[in-house]
């Protein structure tokens, strides 16, 4: 099998010849677990294991560059990738963070047309690789791994729905509580979530910077709603979490706002009020 890494300058692969059982067998496992290709005959597995590039990548190395050819879609084997943009100013703006079974850049193997954003690895991976013109010519053959793809593609859009709404509509600390029920539910945890990026990478993904986010996590632990040691966040306060990621606000400020007082003006301008005759 060949184990294969993209050189970051440019499109070129140079090969290292690994043949060994140990690495079939894995390559096997990750497309079969693979949401993508969960569910398909051995014969549909076997077919897409042979055009399957097995590659490497170093933490911090560029997988490809916004307006790169896409030339086929990637899947995570191992690790953990960042799908970003970079503003004119050099500000990055991660878009998407990719685990073990997720594919990415898959857009290009229907358009044919080039990457919009970038992808880096972000810690040591282990990155699969399938090329354009041989995956379109499985999936002719192949309608069930037409109705996965469409699957996939289709949750991918609620994805970016989401964080649409979550970066135009909803302040940091509504985004930071929405991404952490997030977490308990992908890690099936109602107290306790582990985070397996930096908190500089976080803050990224949630559209701020560092030092705002540190002062966000103090302030949500200083009002109860979570505990956070290290990359560890113990989650205290369900209700005031489902209600700061919904709402903006802790579910004592939604009451007080949908009850307003009937004397909104402070006591010493009441009497600025014109009286009624004949009261």
């Amino acid at each position: 099998m060949a184990v294969l890494r993209r050189d970051k300058e440019g499109p070129s692969r140079y090969i290292e010849r690994e043949e060994t059982g140990r690495l079939k067998q894995n390559l096997t496992a990750f497309i079969e677990a693979a949401l993508l290709f969960k569910g398909l005959p051995d014969i549909q597995i076997r077919g897409i294991e042979g055009i399957a590039e097995d590659m490497r990548f170093k933490k911090g190395e560029v997988i490809f560059s916004d307006g790169d050819e896409g030339d086929g879609f990637y899947l995570v084997a191992t690790g953990l990738v960042k799908i970003f943009k970079v503003s004119l100013d050099g500000k990055e703006q991660i878009l998407h963070i990719f685990g073990p079974g997720e594919p990415f850049g898959e857009v290009p193997v229907f358009t044919g047309r080039h990457f919009p954003a970038s992808a880096a690895a972000i810690s040591d991976s282990r990155i699969l690789f399938f090329p354009r013109t041989a995956f379109v010519d499985l999936i002719a053959a192949n309608p069930s791994l037409a109705l996965n793809m469409l699957a996939v593609l289709s949750m991918r859009l609620r994805q970016f729905t989401v964080q649409i709404e979550n970066l135009s509509l909803k302040e940091v600390p509504g985004r930071l509580a929405a991404y952490l029920l997030y977490l308990a539910d992908e890690q099936k945890r109602n107290d306790l979530v582990s985070l397996s990026i930096s908190k500089a990478h976080l803050a990224s993904l949630l559209g701020t910077i560092p030092e705002t986010l540190s002062r966000i996590f103090s302030k949500m632990s200083g009002q109860g709603l979570i505990e956070v040691t290290g990359g560890r966040i113990r989650l205290l306060d369900h209700n005031g979490l489902s209600a700061l990621a919904t709402h903006g606000k802790m579910p004592e400020e939604i009451e007080s706002s949908e009850y307003p007082s009937l004397y909104p003006l402070p006591e010493g301008d009441i009497a600025l009020l014109p009286k009624c005759k004949g009261g």
